[in-house]
């Protein structure tokens, strides 16, 4: 079992460095592409983005969609806008979208979306077409845009201790 992403804990306010790298998350770009423009060295970049994971109690090795979910359903940085109107997405295509907002591994997003593990790919490639997202992390940020995801990260899949 998937531990739950869940938590009680308070969201720690991220310092004021940590919310500009943040914010560069949110706007899709790669550790090294914000080094560059920060300044900063990689290493340091990276270490931000652990301290920003663990601010915001986001698990250690989740996809930089997860991440970006939990930054923007906390509140950590400036919400995105966008001039594109929001799709009418069926049923089945919300649970996706709201899986890989919360899920990293393959496995973990298909059986929130309860779809078949090889019927992924194409299904998300079908969400994508139909947001106009160029990947996952965009359309994770389109999402909140359009007020898809709700405000809090919850799991699908809980332990036994919080069932």
């Amino acid at each position: 079992m998937t531990p739950s992403m869940t938590t009680s804990a308070p969201i720690t306010p991220l310092k004021p460095t940590h919310q500009r790298v943040a914010q560069h998350l949110v706007d899709g770009l790669t550790t090294q592409d914000i080094a560059t423009r920060t300044g900063l060295s990689p290493h340091t970049v990276r270490q931000y983005v652990r301290d920003i994971r663990v601010s915001v109690h986001c698990p250690p090795r989740c996809k930089p969609q997860v991440l970006v979910h939990f930054l923007l359903a906390a509140a950590q940085v400036t919400p995105p806008t966008t001039d594109r109107p929001a799709p009418e997405l069926n049923a089945e295509q919300q649970l996706l979208l709201k899986a890989v907002a919360e899920h990293s591994t393959p496995r973990d997003t298909a059986l929130a979306a309860k779809i078949a593990p090889a019927d992924l790919q194409s299904a998300l490639d079908e969400l994508l077409d139909e947001t106009g997202a160029a990947n996952v992390t965009q359309l994770v940020v389109l999402a909140h845009a359009w007020g898809l995801l709700g405000a809090k990260p919850t799991s699908t899949v809980e332990n036994g201790a919080n069932q």
